[in-house]
């Protein structure tokens, strides 16, 4: 049905059109507004300059509290939006970017990870780092352990999990054993940093290590430990828009959030570091 024949109905329904033509007008416009909302809803925010429509984020796993957050803040700033968030191991994301999955936005946990992105000519315009992150390492509630080092973790009968060196956390894990001449075996490697602090929270493990950001998500689950070695670690995390975006405004638009001062308060107050 037409504009034209919309507001021809709407006069009708005030002018009080015989009951007949009302009810064949309304049955016409049910079909019909629920074939084109989608559409109208488009034109109207494109005409009005009001965002609307679904934001989908790829997100390194350790920013699931924070851009979660974040997410919420954003469709409450802007009612008709909605933003859908898939966490995940950074190198894990970048994969399904370059392989087709459809996505706005994509924050890693390393340049290294976006740059697979960016060398499959997948993003819009150059990342920008809009946090830090350091290494902690978690152990059981109350550190039965006694782990005060990461030199601990090489303790005979310990069981330690690390994420696997594919991803962020393990290569900066890695980075900080080379650095210690340390030598680590792990009773596994975990594909993202939730998972493997996971391994301590279930005391499937006796420590894991992991961001100083999940520690801190993980309150009372497990406590923290930190290494001086951590400071030759900190992984840069940047952001970027993606090119097929299929909001690219709103995209825009959450990228602004998260690097506005609102945003980088949500992320320090999780533990991360300012870029």
């Amino acid at each position: 049905m037409t504009r034209t024949a919309r507001r021809n109905r709407r006069t009708l329904q005030v002018a009080g059109a015989g009951a007949a033509a009302l009810l064949a007008l309304s049955a016409c416009s049910s079909s019909d507004d629920s074939s084109s909302s989608k559409s109208d809803s488009s034109a109207s925010a494109s005409s009005s300059g009001k965002l609307s429509g679904e934001v989908t984020v790829f997100a390194a796993a350790s920013l699931k509290e924070s851009f979660t957050t974040l997410g919420k803040e954003f469709e409450k700033e802007h009612p008709g939006t909605k933003v859908t968030f898939s966490f995940g191991g950074s190198d894990s994301l970048a994969a399904s970017i370059t392989g087709g999955a459809p996505a706005d936005v994509f924050a890693s946990a390393s340049p290294k990870t976006m740059k697979i992105v960016t060398d499959a000519g997948d993003a819009s315009g150059t990342p920008s780092t809009f946090v830090r992150n350091e290494l902690e390492i978690a152990t059981l509630p109350g550190n039965p352990d006694k782990i005060s080092s990461l030199k601990d973790l090489t303790k005979s009968g310990l069981k330690i999990v690390l994420c696997d060196k594919e991803v962020p956390c393990g290569a900066a894990a890695q980075k900080a054993l080379e650095a210690s001449d340390l030598k680590l075996t792990p009773v596994s490697y975990e594909q993202d940093v939730k998972a493997a602090l996971t391994k301590v929270e279930l005391k499937e493990a006796d420590a894991a290590v992991v961001y100083k950001t999940d520690v801190h998500a993980a309150g009372d689950k497990v406590e923290g430990v930190e290494f001086p070695e951590s400071a030759d670690a900190i992984n840069d995390y940047p952001i970027t828009l993606l090119k097929d975006a299929q909001n690219a405004e709103a995209a825009k638009a959450f990228i602004a959030l998260v690097q506005s001062a609102e945003g980088q308060q949500v992320l320090t107050a999780a533990g991360f570091l300012k870029p």
